[in-house]
């Protein structure tokens, strides 16, 4: 329980980190939730490489959840290749989805990391001809 509020208080943190990095255009703020997000992408591409290549942990997983749960016999009917793909179907969508938000974060970070650089270049066009 402890480990679970330090984890959930940490989370907040680095995302008010963000939120206020992005609210005072400081690069730097948020970077460590850029980090945090490419850390669950890649917890995230694991578990489907692991479902990809051990299919029959599904139906072991299903096994050891509690018998109450609704609809646990119907899923445990479904075909186990049937279930294996509608599982990698579902977290796809979810790294897409993640994959997106990731290119959100990184196009905030170089927006604001783009604003605050001062090597503007600068062109001065006139009309005088000496």
């Amino acid at each position: 329980m402890c480990i679970a509020t330090a984890i959930s208080l940490l989370m907040i943190l680095i995302c008010a980190m963000a939120t206020y990095g992005a609210y005072k255009q400081h690069a730097a703020w948020i970077i460590p939730f850029f980090c945090y997000q490419i850390f669950d992408f890649a917890l995230n591409t694991l578990v489907a490489i692991s479902v990809l290549v051990y299919p029959s942990t599904i139906q072991d997983y299903l096994r050891q959840l509690p018998s109450n749960l609704p609809y646990k016999e119907e899923i445990m009917s479904v075909n186990p290749t049937c279930l294996v793909v509608i599982i990698l179907l579902f977290i796809s969508i979810i790294l897409a989805f993640k994959g997106y938000l990731i290119s959100c974060v990184w196009n905030c970070y170089r927006y604001i990391n783009g604003r605050n650089n001062s090597d503007v270049l600068v062109y001065i066009t006139t009309n005088d001809t000496a």
